[in-house]
């Protein structure tokens, strides 16, 4: 990737209006839609992993070609490092079949908002979540498409664990934090600082293109 990137144009100038509504919405009413069986099919090894598991666990959701589950598990040594994406194409490279176990990496193809489903419902509870995929869904009409917006969303919160979610739209992530809050949970918004280094490559286009990077923490309880 080259940084000739533009930034996110999106006619959606503040959080949206319908956040509210539709968050507390989903926190009354539990998604109920059934989950997949390809999903099931595809975690039972990843839950097999976790069972016999007894050290800290870091999900990297959504991690696109696992180069930075690679460089989480570098910075978590001790923890079990999975990385889930949907696209076999995008895997393709480190998990050829979907699923790889090396180190202490795991990398499993899976329609991720399923799969946290199935790890809440296994009762796993993270020592760290990344959410890096940086600008989804800019439309004001996709809001449901977007994490907070989507019904899976109180899954991600009851899996816990420290919350960093970076993008090159802070839009995105004001909106996160005020999903967040409606369920109680402290978050930060904040510009990553230039010395940080970058864990993805669509990070590296952006900063390279003179976007400012920002990222939202918290610690889920």
């Amino acid at each position: 990737m080259h940084g000739n990137s533009s930034p996110v144009r999106s006619r959606q100038s503040d959080v949206h209006d319908r956040l509210d509504e539709v968050v507390r919405r989903h926190l009354a009413q539990p998604w109920r839609a059934p989950v997949h069986a390809a999903t099931e099919r595809a975690l039972a090894p990843l839950l097999d992993e976790l069972a016999a598991w007894r050290g800290p666990v870091v999900l990297d959701s959504g991690c696109g070609d696992g180069a930075s589950t690679l460089r989480l598990a570098y910075r978590h040594p001790s923890a079990l490092v999975i990385g889930l994406d949907k696209s076999a194409q995008r895997l393709q490279r480190l998990a050829p079949g979907g699923w790889l176990r090396r180190g202490n990496v795991c990398l499993c193809r899976a329609e991720v908002a399923q799969a946290w489903r199935l790890l809440a419902r296994a009762g796993i509870r993270l020592d760290a979540h990344w959410l890096l995929y940086p600008n989804p869904w800019p439309k004001p009409t996709q809001l449901l498409r977007r994490w907070h917006g989507h019904p899976v969303f109180p899954d991600l919160v009851r899996l816990g664990g420290r919350l960093e979610a970076r993008s090159n739209w802070p839009l995105y992530l004001a909106e996160l934090a005020r999903a967040l809050d409606l369920c109680g949970q402290r978050s930060r918004l904040t510009i990553l600082p230039p010395e940080e280094p970058v864990l993805t490559p669509f990070e590296s286009k952006y900063r390279d293109s003179g976007h400012t990077l920002w990222r939202l923490q918290a610690e889920l309880d």
